[in-house]
């Protein structure tokens, strides 16, 4: 605790009893670089305060330079192992993990970019008493997005979680370009809320994001609508485009998750079953060089989103709502707008701008129309009214 108040004391310039009415000794959540504590101001509002370990800075180069030397002595005694790209990211990255003002404007930027989504909620900052060590925010609490028995106690939809921590993430992936990257569930809290009943999501934890290019987010929007429709020469054009060279069909498992078979039959066409679960663990071992060698030739922008994907994927699998047909179509409306606002920002003609709009506005019709189809066939209405018609085919008048 003297760390603490001593980060306080050098970058807020006061004591925490000058600040804050009460302040919680024991953390709500600490880690490597940082905790976070529960205090009151003196004005009454219940605020999470985050404070930066004081070593932390100095320690980080050290750290980083200690792995760049081992990285390199194996290297030399194993020509083949490539992960020096390790390095790479971390001296990119961790600086800004440690900068808690970028990690305040990132959250006030996604806030804003999806502030059409009600269900999502990201703690408000307060930048008075806000510095590159110390980050006040507002203090909402959630049970984590992996605990499903919570979920049920406090009447929360697992289903419902699922699909919209979905389309959080893709529209930050194929609309927006901006992804916040560190989706464990100790950074995204579900609570319901006080006021309106509806599920919330809460998003926390803003240092890490990673920024796609256009390029990059076009090629992999067009990748995903590949693997989805089971067009297999679009996810060998696409995954080329991205750096996956002749490890295409490597490179499609490991970003859907499934066998190769699944990925050709279309993988919203079966969910995961145990055995290709096993399938995918034991070929993960058998190609490691082959995974290796990947990730030294995809764009460094695929190495977060890999990681996302796999955050989102544990997620999936401990709420057991795993690649379900819903958050495919979601992915779909996300890639067709994205493509689409492409498309009409590169054309000068109006015609062109209106048959592109149109085209859009149709597809994602169909969509809709298939989701609907859907819901009614999973409904008791939809069984009756199956039921009603077999009956009337199978009527001899």
């Amino acid at each position: 605790m003297q760390e603490i108040e001593q980060v306080i004391r050098e970058d807020l310039g006061k004591e925490i009893k000058e600040l804050f009415v009460s302040f919680e000794d024991t953390p709500l959540g600490a880690a490597s670089l940082a905790q976070v504590h529960k205090a009151v101001l003196q004005d009454g509002r219940t605020v999470a305060v985050k404070v930066q370990h004081p070593k932390v800075q100095a320690q980080s180069s050290k750290d980083i330079l200690l792995m760049e030397i081992l990285l390199l002595t194996v290297k030399q005694i194993f020509p083949d192992f490539e992960f020096m790209w390790l390095v790479d990211e971390a001296k990119k990255n961790l600086p800004l993990e440690l900068d808690f003002l970028n990690e305040g404007r990132n959250a006030e930027k996604v806030a804003h970019m999806l502030k059409d989504f009600d269900f999502l909620k990201v703690p408000r900052i307060y930048w008075e008493l806000s510095t590159r060590r110390v980050l006040l925010m507002e203090f909402v609490e959630g049970g984590q997005v992996n605990d499903r028995a919570y979920m049920e106690r406090n009447s929360i939809d697992v289903n419902e979680i699922s699909r919209n921590l979905g389309k959080l993430y893709s529209e930050m992936i194929f609309v927006n370009g901006f992804v916040h990257c560190d989706p464990h569930p100790g950074n995204v809290l579900v609570r319901k809320c006080p006021a309106t009943g509806k599920a919330h999501i809460i998003l926390l934890d803003h240092g890490l994001y990673q920024v796609l290019t256009e390029k990059f987010r076009l090629d992999y929007c067009r990748l995903w609508q590949s693997l989805i429709k089971a067009d297999m020469k679009r996810v060998q054009k696409y995954s080329r485009r991205l750096g996956a060279g002749d490890l295409y069909p490597l490179f499609a498992c490991m970003l859907t998750a499934r066998s190769w078979d699944s990925v050709n039959r279309g993988i919203d066409r079966s969910p995961v079953t145990a055995n290709e679960d096993v399938e995918i663990r034991t070929n993960a071992a058998t190609y490691l060089p082959q995974i290796n060698q990947l990730l030294n030739k995809v764009p460094r922008q695929m190495l977060l989103l890999l990681k996302t994907n796999d955050l989102l994927r544990g997620i999936e699998s401990a709420l057991h709502t795993r690649a379900s047909a819903s958050s495919f179509l979601n992915m779909s409306r996300c890639c067709i707008r994205a493509v689409s606002t492409y498309q009409r920002s590169k054309s000068h003609s109006l015609y062109r701008k209106a048959k592109i709009s149109l085209l859009e506005a149709l597809t994602l019709w169909q969509i809709n129309l298939y989701e609907l189809f859907l819901r009614l066939k999973g409904s008791r209405l939809g069984n009756w009214v199956i039921a009603f018609l077999s009956r009337m085919h199978h009527s001899p008048y």
